[in-house]
């Protein structure tokens, strides 16, 4: 019940402003951090760089970075549509 009403919260945001200023209101800055980090994981493992060139350049385990492998590999992954909404943006950005 409350990760559902957490996501709603986050859901009625529009802002990234907002959603940076929700994240520091109600995480400490090290979950903050451990959350961007594993975001980056994402990004670079959704770029095609391999887990140990990750794990060496973050400094985080290769299990972690495994972990993130897996829900990217999921086709029913909010983390791959999220990221793949992205590189549309960026295509269009690039072609102005």
């Amino acid at each position: 019940m409350a990760r559902l009403e957490l996501a709603s919260a986050l859901a009625s945001l529009r802002m990234p402003n907002d959603v940076e200023r929700f994240f520091e209101d109600v995480f400490t800055k090290a979950e903050t951090r451990d959350i961007a980090l594993r975001w980056r994981i994402f990004q670079l493992l959704d770029e095609g760089i391999s887990q140990r060139a990750i794990s060496e350049r973050l400094g985080v385990s290769l299990c972690k970075i495994t972990r993130g492998s897996r829900f990217l590999k999921d086709p029913a992954s909010v983390v791959r549509k999220i990221l793949e909404q992205d590189k549309r943006k960026s295509r269009k950005g690039t072609r102005k």
